[in-house]
């Protein structure tokens, strides 16, 4: 299997023929992408008679318009009213949310989608060049190795306990129980459901996000006439124009490295099945901060922290349909949908597939990089337009994101009882901010705790019960090395940091 430029170049000027498809499928992905609890994967459930009658090249083109869309207007939520409606935004507002405040809502939106787009692009053409090498990470990277893969994400929990060590670690550790809440994973018993069979397969995810990020985040600035600082109203009346949109792009180009590495991180992480935006958001956010000048400056408002995850999380969409392509195995929900449409086509997965049929197989990454292209004419008007929610009173705001966040956390099952949970973490979270306690250390343990356990007890049960497993690969003592250093690395900076400052006094 060989990239042929030729194709891709054929390929490209047709696939820009089907801007008909891609261009409405852009905006309902924007909308569904900033709606909490939707998603990619439940519009396309939506749609799933129409894909499959439409022609299968038609069907696709817009399946991953649909898909590349949402991930960037999920940012708009997150960036806008602190509400991450999907895990792959989970980290967009530990930065995107403090320059909301500022006033700085229309450059932190111009900065998260300019990242998502060069993300997106920057890491479809290089998934379409190394699709041979690419293929290969999937059969290298096994139980031992997403051990330490997670740790990486789950050591932001660290470096978020930087400014109070005892309330970081506590409120991790108490995300990590709540993540282990039910059925274990070797005997199937629940634990801690409290007899609810709702809590049977665990605590659902999208309840958990927008409870303790939108629902919390509604409770603490209902006593305030505005989510904005008095200063930042004022920046946000007296910025008029195109200005702030502009100085968003520049700033981001300014840091096109870091718009390059932190995707790539989402590329490799998006070929591992099962890993998700989520998990590559958090490493991406993590690694900016660990190896930043200005650490210090991470959690309030900093550029960099905005950029790594969502030039991360569009990393991913190119990265999920490689082991869907060429292993016919689907990296996450939404390629697993795309999966279900290419097999009623008769359409089978492997490297046969890019012999026999080679522009069927480049299509989805020709129709990722058209989409990509084309939604960088809706960054200025989304930019400038949408971020003005964030002079909407409070007294208005703040019962229409509880009333949104509530229908979103009922979508994703159809629970009833998900309504309340998500009320309940509400509570949990606005318990932690007036207590100082950081509410995305928590979610990190929702989110990485099941995933940790499924994967070392996995690796316990292919040993055996041998503990020793875990530091029997090559490539998993080399992420351990990895991840000693990515530690170790920042506290010895802090203390040279510190002998300096000594010295100069």
């Amino acid at each position: 299997m060989e990239f042929d430029p030729r194709i891709f170049i054929e390929l490209f000027a047709e696939t820009i023929q089907y801007w008909w498809v891609i261009v409405p499928s852009i905006v309902l992905g924007l909308v569904v992408g900033a709606i909490p609890g939707f998603s990619a994967a439940n519009t396309i459930i939506m749609l799933l008679p129409l894909a499959i009658v439409l022609p299968i090249d038609v069907g696709f083109v817009a399946m991953i318009a649909i898909y590349c869309s949402s991930r960037m207007g999920a940012g708009i939520p997150a960036i806008l009213v602190n509400i991450p409606g999907t895990a792959g935004a989970a980290a967009t507002p530990l930065d995107g949310y403090p320059m909301t405040q500022q006033g700085r809502g229309q450059q932190a939106l111009a900065i998260s989608f300019t990242s998502s787009v060069l993300g997106g692009l920057i890491t479809t053409v290089v998934a379409l060049i190394a699709m041979p090498w690419l293929a290969e990470v999937a059969f290298y990277l096994h139980s031992v190795e997403m051990i330490v893969v997670m740790l990486f994400g789950i050591s932001l929990i660290a470096t978020i306990a930087t400014g109070d060590t005892l309330k970081g670690l506590t409120a991790g550790f108490f995300g990590l129980m709540i993540g282990a809440i039910g059925a274990d994973v070797v005997y199937e018993m629940p634990r801690g459901s409290m007899g609810f069979l709702e809590l049977y397969d665990g605590i659902p995810l999208i309840p958990a996000l927008v409870g303790l990020f939108a629902i919390s985040e509604a409770f603490i600035v209902i006593d305030r006439d505005t989510i904005l600082t008095e200063r930042g109203r004022a920046a946000v009346l007296h910025s008029t124009g195109w200005a702030p949109t502009i100085e968003g792009v520049r700033e981001t180009l300014k840091r096109w490295w870091h718009v390059v590495w932190t995707s790539i991180i989402g590329l490799f992480i998006g070929i591992i099945p099962g890993a998700g935006a989520a998990i590559a958001s958090f490493v991406a956010y993590q690694q900016s901060k660990t190896y930043s000048k200005t650490p210090e400056l991470y959690g309030t408002g900093h550029i960099e922290g905005l950029i790594a995850p969502e030039a991360a999380n569009n990393g991913v969409t190119s990265g999920t349909l490689v082991p869907l392509l060429i292993l016919g195995i689907p990296g996450g929900a939404t390629a697993a949908i795309m999966l279900v449409v290419l097999q009623y086509h008769n359409v089978t997965m492997g490297t046969d597939l890019f012999v026999n049929n080679p522009k069927l197989a480049y299509l989805p990454f020709t129709a990722m990089a058209v989409t990509y292209f084309l939604m960088i004419f809706t960054i200025p008007l989304l930019a400038r337009y949408m971020s003005h929610v964030t002079v909407v009173r409070t007294v208005y705001m703040a019962p229409v994101v509880i009333a949104f966040t509530l229908v979103g956390a009922f979508v994703s099952r159809d629970y009833i009882f998900d309504m309340y949970l998500a009320l309940a973490f509400g509570v949990i979270g606005y318990i932690a901010r007036r207590t100082g306690y950081h509410v995305a250390a928590i979610l990190i343990g929702v989110i990485l705790g099941p995933l940790l356990e499924t994967y070392f007890i996995r690796a316990l049960k292919m040993s055996q019960g041998d503990i020793s497993v875990l530091f029997s690969s090559t490539l998993g003592n080399i992420l351990w090395v990895c991840l000693f250093l990515n530690l170790a690395i920042p506290i010895w900076f802090e203390r040279r940091n510190g002998r300096r400052k000594v010295r100069s006094a």
